[in-house]
């Protein structure tokens, strides 16, 4: 087998060769044993914030407070008698100073007669690279800028690293190395760190959010005979086991419903989907969602569910319902205040685009649309008058929709799994109860006042069927199993899917969803290129 083109590299030889002679010293450069920490670099600064501490003198007689950290080597100078770095951990960066007579390394051996055993301030001068994991322990001080540092007595190597860091100064500029290798985008550009923290934390608040609300969270399964809950293709894989194709889920909806049936009355997953389309800024074949659904709610308690978890995420990560959001115009602040802007779907088409669909019949709607979009003539003529008001809402409104907006009402054609409208006026023109929120001109969330009928669902879902045996690859088959579940009874329910990866890109500014997956999809590369750049450990 062939070896990876990173192994003619000067630094992987050379940093190679430090690792050997490390060994031969006694240093162990991948030690077996835990590390035990004190505090984090981000608890120890808080802690000692303000505090003037003392000066070097009084540390290297063990009288300033003791610590004990671990992070990665990023900065390194050698200064005379004394090498000043930093190292960084998950949230912060520390200054170290090693000093020439005090400080030791773990397990390098000490004979000062010996001319072929560094003292221990040369051995981290030589072997010491930028990137390496270090231990260390020791007493903390101010510089006389009353920068926090830690005067290291001991140091002891955690991992060895064989290949360099980006460029300390011009960063790790490519999109396509950061989205693939997104552990070099971690270490050297602090924000990404921060965007996959700010993520942790929105996924934790919206488990607070349905805990608090009595939701019990679930896992249905990712492998299913039939596929369905939404208009997707899906990707297909094979059961070995069973020597039968499988479908990748494109939808949390028709498990969770079945639990429904089977009694429980709020519940609620968060998981991956996987619909077999194209990508862009705001899709990603595979995706995480949250989907929920609660018995006796229909979609007005859903509005308010909504807009209210919106809310109370902002109230958390800015203290203010406003956010930041970047526009090609500059940076403008949309309130997540709730409540926000309800309006039909016909009547924001009026609203934004001053056209009253209900004035015009199907032939004249269509003409508006070849007139005012670039949609393919042929998918106007054959597209039902429910379609027609869906396309003109897409190409005319969406892009209006700024601050949030919760639109209602949507054609029963764009809808197969949602309850008729209550209103019989509304229910003869073929409205169902259906609102999709928007934010920052993008679909937030889809929800339902949900179908329990199990004849109308049944019709709904065989025109779904015959859609795909007409070969729309979007539409999904006949799920008889589902069917008979909604005939042994489904509770009246309001039901809501929100983007996980949209919700985070809103609330930390994200152009695009590759900046909030940690490792998108992305097309296959050489394995054997490395993205780095010459190590600095001696600028």
């Amino acid at each position: 087998m062939s070896s990876p083109e990173y192994h003619t590299y000067d630094e992987f030889i050379d940093r190679t060769k430090a690792l050997h002679e490390m060994r031969a010293l006694g240093v162990d450069p991948y030690p077996p044993h835990t590390f035990k920490l004190s505090t984090s670099i981000h608890d120890l600064q808080a802690l000692y914030e303000g505090d003037a501490l003392s000066h070097s003198e009084e540390a290297a007689e063990g009288k300033t407070p003791e610590v004990k950290i671990a992070g990665r080597l990023v900065l390194f100078r050698p200064m005379g008698k004394n090498i000043f770095a930093q190292i960084q951990d998950e949230k912060g960066r520390l200054q170290l100073m090693f000093n020439r007579d005090l400080t030791k390394v773990e397990g390098l051996k000490e004979d000062p007669d010996n001319q072929n055993i560094p003292r221990p301030i040369k051995f981290i001068e030589k072997k010491c690279n930028l990137g390496d994991w270090l231990g260390v322990e020791g007493h903390l001080f101010r510089t006389q800028k009353g920068e926090l540092t830690l005067f290291v007595k001991k140091m002891t190597f955690l991992c060895k690293t064989l290949l360099p860091l980006p460029d300390k100064h011009t960063g790790l500029n490519d999109k396509e190395t950061r989205y693939r290798k997104r552990w070099l985008d971690l270490i050297a550009n602090d924000e990404v760190r921060t965007t996959f923290l700010q993520r942790s934390r929105i996924i934790s608040l919206i488990r607070d959010y349905f805990s608090k609300n009595k939701f019990c969270e679930v896992e249905t399964p990712v492998l299913q005979n039939t596929y369905g809950g939404a208009a997707a293709k899906p990707f297909t894989t094979h059961l070995n086991a069973l020597d039968q194709d499988m479908f990748l889920r494109i939808s949390l909806e028709i498990p969770l419903k079945k639990l429904l049936v089977g009694g429980l009355e709020r519940v609620y997953e968060i998981g991956k989907v996987f619909r077999n389309e194209g990508i862009d800024r705001t899709h990603n074949p595979e995706f995480t969602m949250v989907e929920a659904y609660a018995a006796y709610w229909d979609y007005n308690d859903m509005m308010a569910f909504v807009e209210n978890l919106y809310e109370r995420i902002a109230l958390d990560l800015f203290n203010d319902t406003k956010v930041p959001y970047e526009t090609s115009e500059g940076l403008i602040q949309i309130d997540m205040k709730a409540p926000w802007k309800r309006l039909s779907m016909k009547d924001s088409i009026k609203e934004y685009a001053s056209i009253d669909v209900d004035s015009f019949d199907d032939d004249a709607l269509r003409k508006i649309i070849s007139e005012k979009t670039k949609l393919d003539l042929s998918e106007i003529k054959k597209a039902p008058r429910g379609i027609l008001i869906s396309m003109l809402f897409e190409e005319l409104v969406e892009h209006h929709l700024m601050q949030p907006h919760h639109i209602t009402d949507h054609p029963i054609e764009t809808t197969p799994l949602c309850k008729p409208h209550r209103d019989p006026e509304e229910r003869r023109a073929g409205i169902v109860e259906r609102f999709e929120s928007f934010i920052a001109t993008s679909e937030a969330c889809n929800a339902y006042s949900e179908l329990n009928d199990p004849e109308l669902q049944r019709r709904l879902l065989e025109d779904q069927a015959a859609k795909k045996d007409a070969g729309d690859e979007e539409a999904s088959p006949l799920d008889e199993e589902f069917i008979e579940a909604i005939c042994q009874g489904m509770p009246p329910a309001g039901g809501v899917g929100i983007g996980i990866d949209r919700l985070v890109m809103l609330f930390t500014k994200a152009a695009s969803i590759r900046d909030v997956l940690f490792f998108p999809l992305m097309r296959p590369s050489n394995a054997d290129k490395v993205e780095t750049a010459p190590d600095l450990t001696k600028s």
